[in-house]
Parts: structure tokens; C-alpha cells; sequence
């Protein structure tokens, strides 16, 4: 894992949309695994601000959401099908045809979960997945006590999901999400943590033991995970000072091979 921490969250966002908009100039065709929330808001609104700059071009770029509220018309302002219209999808010039968010209303929940996956590896497996991270750990809707090598399928909400995401326990309680299996299976992940409510469950998923009690402390396995956190959130972890150290020196840690590539160049 790399931490990266910032002393605000115009720098988180600024960051992980900074690194999508890198993997899209490499790749053009990329595939992203996209993410809800009101972190990520933050960050659609800089890739937005990219796009308009000129910067970025999303034309060929295939996306994946995490999941879907079960049960809601596909008109209805809380699917995460609207969400992703009003904060991203209509500002940039994403293809639609390129864009997939799971079936709120599935004729069979588990054949949903079972195309959702074979078109995730039709399209040649995700890229980079953005995550948020639940007050207990939860990546996607898998909430505690999840398989950590889970498929897409149904989940029920926890109370607590429930009074995060609408305030009240009269949302929708069961949703399609990848499983975390699937999200493992992304080549890079970012996820992003604000606030000091994130505190607790940053330094579980970052330091704790790997355990389905904190879903989220499975990405300690993944070979390229960022977490990119603001300073309240980071305010658990035993071993901050070492990652502030890290994350400053780091430009200095890649000059070193600096010198073998030259060497190379000229053998």
C-alpha cells in the first residue's frame, strides 16, 4: 500500500483525478471502475475541469460502476444511474454505450450479478478502480462479515449504510455491488478517506489484521493500491510520520534507478 496524505480535500481529489486523467493520456481506451459518494464528487469535479481544459479525452474510455441500489426505477434521483449523470457522465463526453452501472430493476438478481461480471471480462478486466470507504470498513456495499473473494451479487445494507447514504432507514436496503473478489481483480486501485469519522476504519484497513470484520484491510494483498486520505483521517495511524516521510521523499527514491537506466541506454 501507499499512503498519501493531505492537509485538505481539494488535494485528495485533485490527486486521484490527476492520476485517472495519467492512465487515460497512457491509455485511451482505459477501463475504470467508478465509485459514489460525496468524496467522489470532489474528484469527478476536477475530471470535469480537465475535460473542459482540454486535458483529457474520455471518448474512448469504457466504465464500470461498483453497484446499484435494488428495487429503484431507473428515473428515480437516488440511483447511482443518476448520480453518475448529474456529477459526471453528461459534463465530459463519456460514450454511453461505454458506460455500465448493475440492473436496478433485474429480472433474476443472480443472472445480473453473473452478466455484470462476464462484461467486465469481456472488456478486457478494469484498470483502475476508485473506492470510498465505509465508516466500517465496507468497500462497494460488502459490508462486515463479506467473503473477501466474493462476486457481484446482492448485499443487505446495514443500518449504519443506510443513515450514511440517506439519512434515514427508509432507502433501499439491498443493492448489487462487485464482490471483492472482483475488485481485486483491477489492475490499480485508489481509494479515498475524509474526515475523522474515516479515522478508525483507515487505520483497521491500513494496519489492522486482514479480516472480513473490516472488508476494506483485504487491499493490503493488492500489488498497486493507493490510499489517498486528508489529515483527520490519517489521525489513528500508529506509523503516520512514516508514510509523511515516504510519500516526500519519493522523487527521491526513483532518481536512484535514474542512473542504471543511463547506463543501459549507453551499453
Amino acid at each position: 500500500m501507499e499512503i498519501i496524505i493531505f492537509n485538505s480535500a481539494e488535494e485528495v481529489f485533485e490527486e486521484a483525478a490527476s492520476r485517472v486523467v495519467r492512465l487515460i493520456k497512457k491509455k485511451k481506451n482505459a477501463v475504470l471502475g467508478l465509485a459514489t459518494g460525496r468524496t467522489m464528487e470532489g474528484v469527478y469535479r476536477h475530471l470535469i475541469k480537465a475535460y473542459q481544459a482540454g486535458e483529457v479525452d474520455f471518448s474512448s474510455v469504457t466504465t464500470f460502476n461498483l453497484d446499484e441500489y435494488l428495487g429503484l426505477q431507473p428515473d428515480d434521483p437516488r440511483c447511482f444511474r443518476a448520480y453518475m449523470e448529474r456529477n459526471f457522465f453528461s459534463k465530459v463526453n463519456l460514450d454511453p454505450s461505454r458506460t455500465f452501472i448493475p440492473n436496478s430493476l433485474p429480472q433474476d438478481i443472480d443472472e445480473e450479478g453473473q452478466r455484470y461480471e462476464a462484461l467486465i471480462k469481456k472488456k478486457g478486466g478494469i484498470d483502475l478502480q476508485l473506492l470510498g470507504l465505509g465508516r466500517d470498513g465496507h468497500i462497494g456495499f460488502n459490508e462486515p462479515s463479506s467473503s473477501l473473494a466474493a462476486r457481484t451479487r446482492v448485499k443487505t445494507l446495514t443500518d449504519e449504510t443506510l443513515l450514511d447514504n440517506f439519512g434515514s432507514l427508509k432507502g433501499p436496503r439491498f443493492a448489487l455491488t462487485m464482490g471483492i473478489g472482483t475488485i481485486m481483480e483491477a489492475r490499480e486501485i485508489i481509494l479515498l478517506a475524509l474526515g475523522e469519522k474515516k479515522a478508525r476504519a483507515v487505520a483497521q484497513m491500513v494496519e489492522g489484521p486482514i479480516t472480513a470484520s473490516c472488508p476494506a484491510s483485504v487491499l493490503q494483498l493488492h500489488p498497486v493500491v493507493r490510499i489517498i486520505i486528508d489529515q483527520p483521517a490519517a489521525s489513528l495511524l500508529q506509523q503516520k510520520s512514516y508514510y509523511l516521510w515516504v510519500w516526500r521523499h519519493k522523487q527521491e527514491v526513483e532518481k536512484l534507478s535514474w542512473p542504471r537506466k543511463e547506463r543501459v541506454k549507453k551499453e
